[in-house]
């Protein structure tokens, strides 16, 4: 595959990065994953880098391009999600290792994405968000039902708080997984955590896919605003991208 890739991951105003992201290539597929380790729960960022080294196993263990990229995804996260919940067997349910989960898989001219919480999906495409994933989250069902804006919701109350998440009770969680989403050549596949996101306003962000030079400056350069808009009070801010050729 010959689209261009980065990713980036800072700690921001915190005293550890629990995120992780990659970005695995292989010739025909591309998968993109972001993991963000909730920091009120224990081994948050054990928990982020487990359920990468999960995702990526059974990403290579597949044949390439993905026979079947729907469950595909769904069992790459339910396999996170054991993976985690193994790791905090021997502690208490409420203080368990706990992490949001986004991932996007490319291939055959298409991406299909699969979430948990609120780590994010966008499709960019000509300066503008043409899609994104939709959080599990309180805020996001108000901001769905028309009862907030997109500026509200970075200063809510309910913010941080997701409705699901890979860890805790064993129960598989709730997740979002999507149909093909036919690509175009300069469109721009971003996963990331709200650490990235919720600092950036969505043009700001979405310029990602029509800004010159290349996208790991253009990637790191956005992170640094991103950090710097939430100072001092910055989260761990990561993110992953794909800027798709249509001759790859």
């Amino acid at each position: 595959m010959l689209s261009e890739v980065a990713e980036i991951s800072f700690l921001g105003n915190r005293k550890e990065n629990q995120d992780r992201v990659a970005v695995v290539l292989t010739e025909a597929t591309a998968l993109l994953i972001a993991i963000d380790g909730m920091g009120g729960h224990a081994n948050g960022a054990r928990a982020a880098e487990l359920a990468v080294e999960t995702i990526e196993r059974e990403f290579l263990a597949q044949s390439h391009p993905v026979f079947d990229p729907q469950g595909f995804l769904h069992m790459a996260i339910d396999r996170a999600h054991a993976a985690v919940v193994e790791l905090g067997a021997d502690i208490a349910v409420e203080a368990r290792p706990r992490a949001t989960c986004a991932l996007c898989l490319v291939q055959d001219e298409a991406a299909y994405w699969g979430h948990v919480g609120d780590s994010r999906i966008y499709q960019l495409r000509e300066g503008a968000v043409y899609e994104r994933s939709r959080d599990h989250s309180h805020i996001e069902l108000l901001l769905y039902d028309g009862a907030i804006t997109e500026e509200e919701l970075a200063d809510h109350p309910m913010r941080n708080y997701v409705e699901c998440c890979l860890g805790g009770d064993a129960e598989l969680p709730r997740m979002t997984i999507t149909t093909s989403k036919p690509m175009r050549k300069g469109d721009v596949m971003l996963v990331c955590t709200d650490g990235f996101w919720s600092s950036l306003p969505e043009d700001q962000l979405a310029s990602l896919s029509k800004a010159d030079g290349a996208l790991e400056d253009n990637l790191q350069a956005l992170g640094g605003v991103a950090t710097h808009a939430a100072a001092p009070h910055s989260d761990n801010t990561s993110a992953a991208a794909l800027n798709f050729s249509a001759d790859s």
